[in-house]
């Protein structure tokens, strides 16, 4: 076997040296089916596989990033006979063009504008289609998990804020504008969304998640799909393929440690972890999936076969391309110690079904001694290289492989962005407390005292740039007062001397000079007649942990510093306080909530959050987000979800054992009465459909949203089933008075779990059904489900 394919790699080589020469490959190539735009995709992917060497295939499935600046001058500009010299059989893959200096921060270092991006991309493209022998375009790919991470572009909420808004229909057009600024710098993939769900807040990550229930999950998900690709294949102009993160088991890591074992059950991974990659890729027509880092039982995902291929691609139905997360193949050697060396687990995650390795292509550029050594297939190097040549077709780079500078600048952060910004930022806030503070009326309250850490710093959370502009709760305040009353500020704490999201080196401030800082501030609150305490976390203290030495996790949900004391102090004032959160974790802070007069959940609110929440403080906008995570009342708590067993939780001596605040919880400066559900049928089969409607109304002085939640119970069953699953959700804009009726439909996956054989069944049996505005506060109906 060995024999034959090496003898088969020589006759290709031969037969390609001989295409090589003057005037045969450029009149080869021209004629060639996979330069025609009106042949079949498939036709043009296999005529152009067909013409390649091993070493021009190895090039489609290795990706360049560290190495970008030894073919690049000293200006950052694309140097044509080095490439060629590093690079002769072309770059197929190229990562993230817009940072300048592969590895570092954005902030200490500004990354490329659109002009220099579009120029190294145009460049990277005229060499790769006019001076290698094939004139395949390179594919890009860049950072877009709440928005373009490069200068200039525009930066939405965090995406457990996006998650918040309960709004499928915003998340589309906030990544709709998201996939055209990145299109139209030349990039044709993106690495995200992140449809992991998050069932661990001590877990850095969580921030770039859509929070704990598989069913909100998949609907955003399903939302930011079509968002950036649109409905069409192959891709439309200003549209961006998706690679959906990270496949699976990430979201609920021991100890809350990023790339910690996932030691999960097959049936909570096929209840709650698999639902929104399979809404994806069937809904969404997602074609790129990134392996997670952990491991299940015992396998890390970049060489679990049964979760890439027997999941993945044959139960899910998954045609793309699944690409490795940044270096993970290495660590096949380095952490899980799987293999002794890279060349055996190039190999073995090539076998397993990762198609591509990013950023580096370090360890498939050894897939031609895994070759040779007959540990890997000609036929499996071909269908990984495939998956890369069907992208390149299908987004359209063969025909349109340049960007316009000019209009890339034009429609970069432009005005239509920044009110969809602030819109989603609006949005996206939760109002968790109010005792009737707000919404304040500046012509009423003399002076306002905005304090706190994060009042005047932004904050955008983790991948995240630098965008044309940025609001901060401190001047969205003033701008929205303007000379009505007087606003005073103090920083009150400091949350840390140094590091960012990027940086691995973190400081925190020290306690002596926040307690200055403390006492200062508490001066300064003396004058005021009301305060505006706004704390909370930052991306530099909890974020993702992707090195020993670059830790982002953390053991403790509480205020990090001295920001508890900065809040007795306040509150010791005995003044009116509305605390507002700028932050990505969710914070279990009872002391806080229970003396602040109102509390108000913005999370990394986005480029326009200072406007936003300003809007929000002083009742030019009604809050109507929820809360897409159960928030616990300590870390002793974890693992804390709503959807849980009914043995859990049974309760602690001394403690409470309920959240903070539940899954789907909001406030609103209105009120609402959300009615019983109402079948369409008492009874079904089970493979039958019900009906669902529920009444809303607004019973307040003022318009707002309700977001009408349906959760389903399987009263009894065959293996223990959570006490409730959300299943239905509807967000609703009401006048005082109005009313109206939301319908849902529940269908066979409404009712169905895996039984004791692992089937996919439908138990006979009674169902509750509720409706309400949160997790907790529902009132139900019952549905038999007959044989």
């Amino acid at each position: 076997m060995r024999t034959s394919i090496r003898a088969a790699v020589g006759v290709g080589c031969l037969f390609m040296a001989s295409l090589s020469a003057p005037g045969v490959a450029q009149t080869s190539r021209d004629r060639a089916v996979y330069r025609d735009p009106s042949a079949p995709i498939e036709a043009r992917v296999e005529d152009l596989l067909g013409r390649m060497t091993l070493e021009e295939k190895i090039v489609q499935i290795t990706s360049v990033w560290a190495d970008k600046n030894k073919f690049l001058d000293a200006k950052g500009r694309f140097d044509a006979a080095k490439a060629s010299e590093l690079h002769p059989n072309g770059i197929g893959h190229f990562t993230r063009p817009s940072d300048l200096q592969g590895v570092g921060s954005p902030f200490k270092t500004p990354y490329r504008d659109e002009r220099q991006t579009v120029e190294l991309i145009n460049a990277m493209q005229r060499h790769a289609l006019t001076k290698t022998r094939l004139g395949i375009p390179v594919l890009f790919h860049e950072e877009g998990l709440h928005g373009y991470a490069a200068l200039n572009a525009t930066s939405f909420p965090q995406s457990i804020a996006l998650a918040s808004s309960w709004d499928p229909q915003l998340l589309e057009q906030v990544f709709t504008v998201v996939a055209r600024e990145i299109r139209a710098r030349g990039v044709q993939l993106v690495l995200a969304p992140v449809v992991d769900v998050a069932r661990d807040p001590r877990w850095g990550r969580i921030e770039e998640t859509y929070g704990e229930d598989p069913y909100l999950v998949s609907e955003m998900g399903v939302a930011a799909v079509r968002g950036f690709q649109g409905e069409t294949i192959p891709l439309g102009k200003e549209r961006v393929f998706v690679t959906l993160k990270h496949m699976t088991g990430h979201g609920q890591p021991q100890s809350g440690s990023n790339v910690g074992p996932a030691n999960i059950s097959e049936r909570v991974l096929r209840t709650n972890f698999f639902p929104p990659f399979a809404a994806a890729i069937k809904r969404g027509n997602a074609l790129a999936v990134m392996a997670s880092y952990n491991e299940i039982d015992g396998l890390p995902s970049h060489i679990n076969r049964w979760l890439l291929q027997d999941v993945l691609r044959k139960e899910m139905g998954f045609k793309g391309a699944v690409v490795s997360d940044y270096f993970a193949i290495a660590e096949l050697v380095k952490i899980h110690h799987t293999e002794n060396d890279g060349v055996r687990a190039a190999a073995r995650a090539l076998n397993a079904g990762v198609d591509f390795d990013l950023p580096d292509g370090m360890s498939y550029s050894l897939l031609p001694q895994a070759l040779a050594q007959g540990l890997v297939t000609q036929q499996r190097i071909d269908d990984a290289v495939r998956q890369m040549l069907r992208l390149k077709f299908q987004s359209g780079l063969f025909e349109s492989p340049y960007a316009d500078a000019k209009y890339a600048a034009s429609i970069t952060g432009n005005a239509q962005a920044r009110a969809l910004a602030a819109e989603a930022a609006r949005k996206t806030a939760v109002l968790l407390k109010n005792d009737g503070l707000l919404p304040l009326n500046a012509g009423k309250i003399g002076t306002l005292a905005v304090i706190g850490p994060n009042a005047a710093r932004i904050d955008l959370g983790g991948y995240s740039n630098v965008p044309r502009q940025a609001i901060s709760v401190l001047d969205g305040i003033k701008a929205k007062v303007g000379d009505r009353a007087r606003v005073v500020h103090a920083e009150g704490v400091r949350l840390t001397d140094t590091g960012d999201w990027y940086e691995d080196e973190v400081v925190l401030s020290s306690p002596e000079e926040n307690r200055k800082r403390i006492a200062e501030a508490v001066e300064v609150a003396k004058t005021a007649d009301t305060i505006v305490l706004v704390i909370g976390g930052s991306s530099s203290i909890f974020r993702e942990g992707w090195a020993n030495n670059h830790l982002g996790d953390r053991t403790s949900l509480g205020l990090v510093g001295e920001q508890g004391e900065l809040a007795d102090a306040i509150f010791a004032l005995k003044k009116p306080v509305a605390v507002v959160l700028i932050n990505g974790q969710p914070l279990s802070i009872p002391e806080v909530v229970g003396n602040a007069n109102a509390v108000l959940e913005g999370w990394y609110a986005g480029q326009e959050g200072g406007t936003a929440l300003a809007d929000i403080l002083f009742g030019d906008a009604n809050p109507g987000g929820k809360l897409p995570v159960t928030i616990a009342r300590s870390a002793g708590h974890l693992p804390m979800f709503y959807n849980e067993k009914p043995s859990a939780h049974r309760g602690y001596i001394f403690e409470s054992k309920e959240p903070l605040f539940p899954f789907g919880f909001g406030l609103s400066y209105t009120t609402f009465d959300i009615g019983a559900p109402r079948l369409s049928a008492p009874k079904i089969g089970v493979d039958g459909s019900v009906k669902v409607a529920v009444d809303v109304r607004n019973t307040g002085s003022r318009a707002g949203d309700e977001v009408v939640q349906l959760y389903v119970r399987d009263v009894v069953s065959s293996v223990t089933r959570p006490v409730k699953e959300l299943k239905g959700f509807r967000r609703v804009t009401l006048q005082p008075g109005a009313s109206t009726t939301v319908e849902f439909s529940l269908d066979r996956d409404a009712f169905a779990f895996w039984n004791e054989d692992m089937k996919y069944v439908v138990e006979p049996g009674e169902f509750t059904i509720s409706a309400g505005p949160n997790s907790v506060d529902l009132k139900s109906a019952t549905l038999t489900v007959g044989q």
